[in-house]
Protein backbone atom coordinates (compact mmCIF):
# COMPACT_ATOMS: atom_id res chain seq x y z
CA UNK A 1 0.00 0.00 0.00
CA UNK A 2 1.67 3.16 -1.18
CA UNK A 3 2.72 5.29 1.91
CA UNK A 4 2.42 9.43 2.11
CA UNK A 5 5.77 10.45 2.44
CA UNK A 6 7.44 13.43 1.65
CA UNK A 7 11.47 13.71 1.02
CA UNK A 8 13.49 16.51 2.66
CA UNK A 9 14.01 19.05 -0.14
CA UNK A 10 17.48 19.25 -1.51
CA UNK A 11 19.51 22.85 -0.56
CA UNK A 12 19.28 24.46 2.36
CA UNK A 13 15.61 25.03 2.02
CA UNK A 14 15.78 28.70 3.80
CA UNK A 15 14.65 31.92 2.29
CA UNK A 16 15.57 35.43 3.52
CA UNK A 17 13.97 36.98 5.96
CA UNK A 18 12.33 40.57 4.37
CA UNK A 19 11.14 41.99 7.35
CA UNK A 20 15.15 42.00 9.18
CA UNK A 21 16.73 42.84 5.76
CA UNK A 22 14.21 46.20 5.81
CA UNK A 23 15.31 46.67 9.72
CA UNK A 24 18.88 46.60 8.90
CA UNK A 25 18.30 49.01 5.87
CA UNK A 26 16.60 51.03 8.39
CA UNK A 27 18.93 51.05 10.95
CA UNK A 28 21.95 51.83 8.48
CA UNK A 29 20.48 54.82 6.98
CA UNK A 30 19.34 56.38 10.78
CA UNK A 31 15.58 55.73 10.55
CA UNK A 32 15.29 57.49 7.09
CA UNK A 33 13.24 56.68 4.38
CA UNK A 34 15.08 57.93 1.47
CA UNK A 35 14.45 57.04 -2.49
CA UNK A 36 17.45 54.75 -2.99
CA UNK A 37 16.02 52.64 -0.59
CA UNK A 38 12.97 51.40 -2.45
CA UNK A 39 15.25 50.79 -5.47
CA UNK A 40 17.31 48.55 -3.37
CA UNK A 41 14.64 47.13 -1.68
CA UNK A 42 13.18 46.62 -4.98
CA UNK A 43 16.70 45.14 -6.73
CA UNK A 44 16.62 42.32 -3.81
CA UNK A 45 13.32 41.36 -4.11
CA UNK A 46 13.94 40.95 -7.86
CA UNK A 47 17.04 38.67 -7.09
CA UNK A 48 15.54 36.68 -4.26
CA UNK A 49 12.46 35.81 -6.79
CA UNK A 50 15.11 35.11 -9.88
CA UNK A 51 17.25 32.93 -7.63
CA UNK A 52 14.60 31.06 -6.30
CA UNK A 53 12.44 30.49 -9.20
CA UNK A 54 14.72 29.07 -11.76
CA UNK A 55 16.41 25.89 -11.24
CA UNK A 56 18.66 23.55 -13.77
CA UNK A 57 17.92 19.75 -14.10
CA UNK A 58 20.75 17.87 -15.51
CA UNK A 59 20.38 15.29 -18.48
CA UNK A 60 20.37 12.19 -16.19
CA UNK A 61 17.88 13.83 -14.06
CA UNK A 62 14.31 14.21 -14.10
CA UNK A 63 12.42 17.16 -11.55
CA UNK A 64 10.38 16.39 -9.16
CA UNK A 65 8.28 19.45 -8.21
CA UNK A 66 6.30 20.05 -4.89
CA UNK A 67 3.77 23.14 -4.56
CA UNK A 68 3.36 22.96 -0.40
CA UNK A 69 4.91 19.75 0.01
CA UNK A 70 1.94 18.06 -2.75
CA UNK A 71 3.73 16.67 -5.77
CA UNK A 72 2.68 19.13 -8.62
CA UNK A 73 4.19 17.73 -12.04
CA UNK A 74 7.90 16.57 -13.30
CA UNK A 75 10.80 18.48 -14.61
CA UNK A 76 12.50 17.74 -18.02
CA UNK A 77 16.56 18.57 -18.09
CA UNK A 78 17.36 21.81 -18.85
CA UNK A 79 16.50 25.40 -17.57
CA UNK A 80 13.13 25.10 -15.59
CA UNK A 81 10.91 28.00 -13.68
CA UNK A 82 9.23 26.94 -10.74
CA UNK A 83 7.17 29.57 -7.89
CA UNK A 84 9.49 31.02 -5.47
CA UNK A 85 10.32 31.46 -1.80
CA UNK A 86 9.72 27.93 -0.95
CA UNK A 87 6.15 27.51 -2.39
CA UNK A 88 7.37 24.81 -4.65
CA UNK A 89 10.38 22.89 -3.57
CA UNK A 90 11.95 20.42 -6.65
CA UNK A 91 13.51 17.16 -5.62
CA UNK A 92 16.28 16.06 -8.87
CA UNK A 93 15.58 12.35 -9.48
CA UNK A 94 18.39 10.60 -11.42
CA UNK A 95 16.24 8.54 -14.52
CA UNK A 96 18.82 7.38 -16.80
CA UNK A 97 21.54 6.58 -13.88
CA UNK A 98 21.92 2.53 -13.60
CA UNK A 99 22.34 1.53 -9.88
CA UNK A 100 23.77 -1.78 -8.59
CA UNK A 101 22.91 -3.73 -5.42
CA UNK A 102 25.60 -6.34 -4.55
CA UNK A 103 24.48 -9.42 -2.89
CA UNK A 104 26.77 -12.09 -0.86
CA UNK A 105 30.15 -9.72 -1.92
CA UNK A 106 31.16 -6.08 -2.10
CA UNK A 107 33.24 -4.59 -4.51
CA UNK A 108 36.00 -2.37 -3.24
CA UNK A 109 37.31 -1.24 -6.31
CA UNK A 110 36.63 -2.58 -9.62
CA UNK A 111 38.80 -2.82 -13.11
CA UNK A 112 41.08 -5.75 -14.75
CA UNK A 113 42.14 -6.77 -11.11
CA UNK A 114 38.72 -6.20 -9.07
CA UNK A 115 38.83 -6.22 -5.67
CA UNK A 116 36.37 -7.61 -3.12
CA UNK A 117 35.91 -7.08 0.67
CA UNK A 118 37.16 -10.03 2.58
CA UNK A 119 34.17 -9.75 5.15
CA UNK A 120 31.49 -12.60 5.71
CA UNK A 121 28.70 -11.86 3.84
CA UNK A 122 27.22 -15.84 4.65
CA UNK A 123 24.40 -14.39 6.23
CA UNK A 124 22.82 -13.01 2.69
CA UNK A 125 24.60 -15.60 0.17
CA UNK A 126 23.68 -19.14 2.25
CA UNK A 127 20.52 -20.74 1.52
CA UNK A 128 19.16 -24.08 1.13
CA UNK A 129 18.24 -25.60 -2.49
CA UNK A 130 15.53 -28.04 -3.01
CA UNK A 131 17.65 -31.23 -1.93
CA UNK A 132 18.44 -29.68 1.56
CA UNK A 133 21.95 -28.92 0.10
CA UNK A 134 23.93 -25.69 1.25
CA UNK A 135 24.99 -23.49 -1.54
CA UNK A 136 27.14 -19.82 -1.28
CA UNK A 137 25.34 -17.48 -3.93
CA UNK A 138 26.48 -14.29 -4.97
CA UNK A 139 24.40 -12.22 -7.52
CA UNK A 140 23.78 -8.19 -8.20
CA UNK A 141 21.19 -6.62 -9.30
CA UNK A 142 21.06 -3.25 -11.67
CA UNK A 143 18.29 -0.92 -11.55
CA UNK A 144 17.25 2.33 -12.62
CA UNK A 145 13.97 4.74 -11.53
CA UNK A 146 11.66 4.49 -14.32
CA UNK A 147 8.76 6.27 -12.58
CA UNK A 148 10.18 9.20 -9.86
CA UNK A 149 6.80 10.47 -8.83
CA UNK A 150 6.38 6.36 -7.32
CA UNK A 151 10.25 6.27 -6.19
CA UNK A 152 9.79 9.60 -3.70
CA UNK A 153 5.83 9.58 -2.39
CA UNK A 154 4.57 5.38 -2.86
CA UNK A 155 6.91 3.76 -0.63
CA UNK A 156 9.69 4.83 2.62
CA UNK A 157 12.54 3.35 1.36
CA UNK A 158 12.91 1.45 -2.19
CA UNK A 159 16.56 0.43 -1.49
CA UNK A 160 15.74 -1.47 1.33
CA UNK A 161 12.73 -2.78 -0.97
CA UNK A 162 15.10 -3.96 -3.49
CA UNK A 163 17.09 -5.64 -1.02
CA UNK A 164 14.86 -7.50 0.73
CA UNK A 165 12.94 -8.36 -2.22
CA UNK A 166 15.63 -9.90 -3.58
CA UNK A 167 17.19 -12.31 -0.92
CA UNK A 168 13.52 -13.56 -0.69
CA UNK A 169 13.01 -14.27 -4.51
CA UNK A 170 16.53 -15.58 -4.61
CA UNK A 171 15.68 -17.70 -2.07
CA UNK A 172 13.06 -19.33 -3.04
CA UNK A 173 14.44 -19.82 -6.56
CA UNK A 174 16.86 -21.69 -5.25
CA UNK A 175 14.99 -23.93 -2.83
CA UNK A 176 12.83 -24.95 -5.94
CA UNK A 177 15.86 -26.65 -7.68
CA UNK A 178 18.47 -29.40 -7.19
CA UNK A 179 22.08 -28.20 -5.88
CA UNK A 180 23.42 -29.54 -9.08
CA UNK A 181 21.49 -27.57 -11.35
CA UNK A 182 21.99 -24.62 -9.60
CA UNK A 183 25.93 -24.95 -9.29
CA UNK A 184 26.13 -26.05 -12.85
CA UNK A 185 24.35 -25.44 -16.00
CA UNK A 186 21.08 -23.12 -14.22
CA UNK A 187 23.10 -19.76 -13.71
CA UNK A 188 21.30 -18.35 -17.07
CA UNK A 189 18.38 -19.31 -15.90
CA UNK A 190 18.09 -18.16 -12.60
CA UNK A 191 19.50 -15.33 -13.66
CA UNK A 192 16.02 -14.55 -16.11
CA UNK A 193 13.67 -15.98 -14.00
CA UNK A 194 15.24 -13.81 -10.96
CA UNK A 195 14.86 -10.60 -13.11
CA UNK A 196 11.12 -11.57 -13.90
CA UNK A 197 9.88 -12.09 -10.74
CA UNK A 198 11.92 -9.05 -8.83
CA UNK A 199 9.93 -6.48 -11.58
CA UNK A 200 6.43 -8.05 -11.06
CA UNK A 201 6.82 -7.64 -6.98
CA UNK A 202 8.56 -4.00 -7.59
CA UNK A 203 5.68 -3.20 -10.03
CA UNK A 204 3.00 -4.50 -7.25
CA UNK A 205 4.39 -2.46 -4.50
CA UNK A 206 4.24 0.78 -6.73
CA UNK A 207 7.98 1.72 -6.08
CA UNK A 208 8.65 2.88 -9.75
CA UNK A 209 11.86 0.99 -10.02
CA UNK A 210 12.55 -1.19 -13.20
CA UNK A 211 15.09 -4.04 -12.93
CA UNK A 212 17.93 -3.31 -15.69
CA UNK A 213 19.56 -6.76 -15.45
CA UNK A 214 20.35 -9.68 -12.71
CA UNK A 215 24.05 -11.22 -12.71
CA UNK A 216 24.91 -14.06 -11.34
CA UNK A 217 28.45 -14.04 -9.60
CA UNK A 218 29.91 -17.00 -7.27
CA UNK A 219 27.98 -19.82 -6.91
CA UNK A 220 29.88 -22.60 -4.91
CA UNK A 221 28.95 -24.98 -1.82
CA UNK A 222 30.60 -24.05 1.78
CA UNK A 223 33.76 -24.36 2.21
CA UNK A 224 33.58 -27.67 4.43
CA UNK A 225 31.99 -29.74 1.90
CA UNK A 226 33.67 -27.99 -1.53
CA UNK A 227 36.30 -30.43 -1.66
CA UNK A 228 33.72 -33.29 -2.16
CA UNK A 229 31.79 -30.67 -4.19
CA UNK A 230 34.84 -30.36 -6.63
CA UNK A 231 34.82 -34.38 -7.09
CA UNK A 232 31.61 -34.90 -8.01
CA UNK A 233 31.96 -32.25 -10.59
CA UNK A 234 35.62 -33.73 -11.90
CA UNK A 235 33.11 -36.91 -12.23
CA UNK A 236 30.67 -35.09 -14.20
CA UNK A 237 32.65 -33.51 -16.76
CA UNK A 238 34.63 -36.60 -16.90
CA UNK A 239 31.31 -38.55 -18.02
CA UNK A 240 30.70 -35.88 -20.18
CA UNK A 241 33.52 -36.25 -21.85
CA UNK A 242 33.35 -39.86 -22.51
CA UNK A 243 29.55 -39.25 -23.83
CA UNK A 244 31.14 -37.11 -25.96
CA UNK A 245 34.09 -39.41 -27.42
CA UNK A 246 31.42 -42.11 -27.81
CA UNK A 247 29.36 -39.74 -29.63
CA UNK A 248 32.07 -38.80 -31.97
CA UNK A 249 33.10 -42.68 -32.47
CA UNK A 250 29.12 -43.21 -33.28
CA UNK A 251 29.15 -40.42 -35.79
CA UNK A 252 32.09 -41.63 -37.69
CA UNK A 253 31.39 -45.37 -37.85
CA UNK A 254 27.79 -45.28 -38.24
CA UNK A 255 28.07 -43.19 -41.50
CA UNK A 256 30.65 -45.48 -42.84
CA UNK A 257 29.06 -49.02 -42.15
CA UNK A 258 26.00 -47.58 -44.11
CA UNK A 259 28.11 -45.98 -46.75
CA UNK A 260 29.34 -49.26 -47.14
CA UNK A 261 25.89 -51.27 -47.19
CA UNK A 262 24.93 -49.51 -49.27
CA UNK A 263 27.73 -50.12 -52.01
CA UNK A 264 27.11 -53.56 -51.31
CA UNK A 265 23.48 -53.77 -52.36
CA UNK A 266 24.18 -51.40 -54.96
CA UNK A 267 27.25 -54.23 -56.15
CA UNK A 268 24.61 -57.33 -55.98
CA UNK A 269 21.48 -54.91 -57.73
CA UNK A 270 24.08 -54.25 -60.24
CA UNK A 271 25.32 -58.49 -60.14
CA UNK A 272 21.85 -59.43 -60.86
CA UNK A 273 20.93 -57.75 -63.48
CA UNK A 274 23.74 -58.67 -65.48
CA UNK A 275 23.43 -62.28 -64.79
CA UNK A 276 19.53 -61.57 -65.33
CA UNK A 277 20.44 -59.70 -68.61
CA UNK A 278 23.11 -62.90 -69.72
CA UNK A 279 20.25 -65.63 -69.13
CA UNK A 280 17.48 -63.39 -71.48
CA UNK A 281 20.08 -63.01 -73.83
CA UNK A 282 20.82 -67.00 -73.70
CA UNK A 283 17.31 -67.89 -73.79
CA UNK A 284 16.95 -65.74 -77.07
CA UNK A 285 19.53 -67.16 -78.86
CA UNK A 286 18.14 -70.25 -78.15
CA UNK A 287 15.37 -69.33 -79.54
CA UNK A 288 16.38 -68.03 -82.18
CA UNK A 289 18.42 -71.22 -83.14
CA UNK A 290 15.49 -73.33 -82.07
CA UNK A 291 13.85 -71.54 -84.62
CA UNK A 292 16.33 -71.46 -87.56
CA UNK A 293 16.87 -75.54 -86.84
CA UNK A 294 12.94 -76.03 -87.23
CA UNK A 295 13.27 -74.67 -90.65
CA UNK A 296 16.06 -76.06 -91.80
CA UNK A 297 17.82 -78.91 -89.52
CA UNK A 298 19.73 -80.70 -91.91
CA UNK A 299 21.57 -77.16 -92.54
CA UNK A 300 21.17 -76.08 -88.96
CA UNK A 301 22.99 -79.23 -87.77
CA UNK A 302 25.86 -78.88 -90.48
CA UNK A 303 26.57 -74.75 -88.93
CA UNK A 304 26.48 -76.09 -85.59
CA UNK A 305 29.14 -78.68 -86.17
CA UNK A 306 31.14 -76.23 -87.96
CA UNK A 307 30.92 -74.23 -85.55
CA UNK A 308 31.52 -76.07 -82.68
CA UNK A 309 34.64 -77.91 -84.77
CA UNK A 310 35.77 -74.35 -85.34
CA UNK A 311 36.18 -73.24 -82.10
CA UNK A 312 37.58 -77.03 -80.70
CA UNK A 313 40.36 -76.48 -83.38
CA UNK A 314 41.27 -72.88 -82.32
CA UNK A 315 41.95 -73.93 -78.85
CA UNK A 316 43.78 -77.23 -79.74
CA UNK A 317 47.61 -77.30 -79.76
CA UNK A 318 47.60 -79.64 -82.32
CA UNK A 319 45.39 -81.27 -84.95
CA UNK A 320 45.96 -84.37 -86.39
CA UNK A 321 43.93 -85.09 -89.62
CA UNK A 322 43.44 -89.41 -89.97
CA UNK A 323 41.77 -90.87 -92.87
CA UNK A 324 40.28 -94.23 -91.41
CA UNK A 325 41.69 -96.34 -94.13
CA UNK A 326 45.36 -94.80 -93.40
CA UNK A 327 47.58 -97.20 -91.42
CA UNK A 328 50.02 -95.27 -89.74
CA UNK A 329 50.33 -91.45 -89.55
CA UNK A 330 53.02 -89.18 -92.17
CA UNK A 331 53.61 -86.04 -90.73
CA UNK A 332 53.55 -82.71 -92.50
CA UNK A 333 55.07 -79.47 -92.89
CA UNK A 334 54.51 -77.25 -89.96
CA UNK A 335 52.80 -74.30 -91.80
CA UNK A 336 51.93 -72.56 -88.69
CA UNK A 337 55.16 -73.17 -86.30
CA UNK A 338 55.74 -69.10 -86.96
CA UNK A 339 53.07 -67.91 -85.21
CA UNK A 340 53.08 -70.14 -82.31
CA UNK A 341 50.03 -72.34 -83.24
CA UNK A 342 50.63 -76.25 -83.44
CA UNK A 343 51.55 -78.19 -86.45
CA UNK A 344 49.07 -79.81 -88.71
CA UNK A 345 49.74 -83.18 -89.65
Amino acid sequence: MPMDWTPPPKGTGSEPDFNKVVEDLKNRFGGKKPKGLWIILVLIIVVVLGTTSVYKVDTEETGVVQRFGKFSRLADPGLNFKLPLGIEQVTKVKTKFIYKMEFGQRTIKAGVRTRYAEQDFSDVSLMLSGDLNVINVSWIVQYRIKDPKKYLFAIRDPEKAIWDLSQSVMRDIVGDRYADDVLTGGRTEIGNQMQVELQTLLDQYDTGIGIHTVQMKDINPPDPVRPAFNEVNEARQQKERMINEAQEAYNREIPKAKGDAKRIVSEAEGYATEIVNRADGEAKRFISVLTSYRQAQEVTKRRMYLDALRDLVAKAAKVYVVDDKVKGILPHLSLDQGNGKGAVK
